[in-house]
């Protein structure tokens, strides 16, 4: 598969779904970023969840404004073949749960990015559809479910967008994963209902008792 595809591509079977983030989520984000910042002379700072204020120039100690973190992010994004890798235990369980359900990946990211990630998803054993969309995830996961009386499962590592789908996918299993241990300490904490897996063994436990009931 070279192209991302669309969502009127997307051709579900009569399984149970399974629609998973990318960054922190599948592929390894925070570490492999810091790496790329050292490489130009930044570095990222475990103060809050966010990036815009803890990347700090190396030489100066000054913050990187919005407009640089997003430039980085664009650079980063560009080259994301040679930075990022697969979180622990992904593409083993990925691979078990194709066998009960149809996965599609659903990235943040500038779909301008999206063919670079398809290429590495593809090299790393990845093959599953890929959306990537700016827009709130909670329309298009509900748009991508469309009702359908199936199981339907969504993994993310951002508390929001857990709610957006909350909101518009309300029979949907909500699951918090992140690979960064650090960075998760300071995330926002997911609402009641989320189940927080401590990794992807823990999430497939998860998903599997969903499927069931």
């Amino acid at each position: 598969m070279s192209n991302t595809v669309f969502e009127d591509e997307i051709r579900l079977s009569n399984r149970p779904l399974v629609i998973s983030d990318i960054d922190e989520v599948v592929l390894e984000f925070l570490d492999p970023f810091r790496s790329f910042l050292e490489s130009r002379d930044h570095v990222l700072l475990p103060r809050s969840f966010r990036l815009t204020g803890n990347i700090i120039h190396r030489a100066t100690e000054r913050a990187a404004s919005e407009a640089d973190v997003k430039d980085m992010l664009d650079a980063f994004y560009a080259t994301q073949d040679r930075w990022q890798t697969p979180t622990a235990g992904v593409v083993e369980t990925l691979r078990e749960l194709s066998k009960q359900a149809d996965i599609v990946f659903l990235t943040a990211m500038p779909p301008r990015h999206a063919a670079a990630r398809r290429a590495l998803l593809d090299r790393l054993d990845l093959p599953y559809p890929l959306l990537a969309s700016e827009e709130p995830k909670g329309p298009i996961v509900q748009r991508l479910h469309a009702g359908r009386a199936l199981p339907v499962v969504f993994i993310d590592d951002i508390a929001r967008n857990l709610q957006s789908v909350q909101e518009h996918a309300p029979s949907c299993l909500l699951i918090n994963l992140m690979a960064n241990a650090e960075f998760r300490a300071l995330a926002p904490q997911p609402a009641d209902c989320v189940h927080i897996a401590s990794d992807w063994v823990d999430a497939a436990n998860a998903i599997r008792a969903h499927f069931q009931r």
